[in-house]
């Protein structure tokens, strides 16, 4: 009898693959649930983007890069909504669950922070690789984008995706309230993306400002992705995956580090 009702311990070896699984479909199905918000909204973002700058310009934009200004702007346009979309959803899914109590779910969960952090981070890049995969399908219907070497294009768009998402579990963690993470966007995130080259060659800057430039990450992951698609770079893409990959490592640390001391969510 004792036996037979006797409680075992489950032993889910170095990862809890179960469990992160159901994590990251959670995440998954968190941000498909409102799919026309998540993944059609910043598709439109980038289309009034690039209506309004071609409307503006017209035929007076010389080419850059040896492209016209619509070919050389589409990549950047798509990259700058994956970085964007990334920092979203893992800051949301942290910031909700602190809001409503649920967080509690998670810390009592038979989870690790390695992989309450990769499975919140890998459900931020799934939502912006479907996102990368809409706006490219719809942007061809509209401009004649070609593809180089799509090596670059999953590589630049995987690194940066995964910076801006940890970046997203980090100010998750920390801000207390949606205004406290408006300041991240509007402080760090914009300004960085906007000076990127998104617009421009960075060949046209003052060489001071090219020198700012090749400090920000945001310029390497966007001239990477676009190299994907153009071929053609403003920088060193060597330098760009070097570094980016020391970023990528060192922001998922700092995110893995602050959840595992449970910082600001445990008393």
């Amino acid at each position: 009898m004792d036996k037979k009702y006797h409680i075992g311990v489950k032993k889910f070896g170095f990862v809890n693959w179960i469990g992160f699984k159901s994590l990251w479909l959670k995440e998954c199905n968190r941000f498909m649930a409102v799919w026309q918000q998540t993944l059609l909204s910043p598709l439109v973002s980038s289309l009034l983007f690039l209506s309004v700058l071609s409307l503006a310009l017209g035929n007076n934009r010389g080419d850059v890069l040896g492209y016209s200004f619509i070919n050389f702007l589409a990549p950047g346009l798509i990259a700058m909504s994956i970085l964007t979309q990334s920092f979203s959803h893992s800051v949301s899914s942290l910031m909700i669950g602190k809001i409503q109590g649920n967080i509690v779910d998670m810390l009592y969960a038979p989870l690790s922070a390695l992989e309450v952090s990769m499975a919140i981070i890998l459900a931020a890049l799934t939502r912006s690789f479907l996102i990368a995969i809409i706006s490219i399908a719809v942007f061809s219907l509209i401009v004649d984008i070609t593809i180089y070497n799509i090596f670059y294009i999953f590589v630049f768009g995987f690194l940066g995706a995964f910076i801006l998402g940890s970046l997203g579990f980090i100010t998750g963690l920390w801000a207390e309230k949606f205004d406290h993470t408006a300041t991240v966007i509007n402080f760090i995130i914009t300004p960085l993306s906007f000076l990127s080259g998104v617009f421009y060659s960075i060949d046209k800057l003052p060489q001071f400002f090219q020198t700012i430039s090749h400090i920000n990450p945001f310029f390497y992951m966007i001239d990477g992705f676009r190299y994907g698609f153009l071929g053609k770079s403003d920088g060193s893409i060597t330098v760009g995956l070097i570094y980016l990959i020391i970023l990528s490592v060192l922001m998922w640390y700092v995110a893995f580090l602050l959840y595992k001391k449970g910082y600001k969510i445990k008393s």
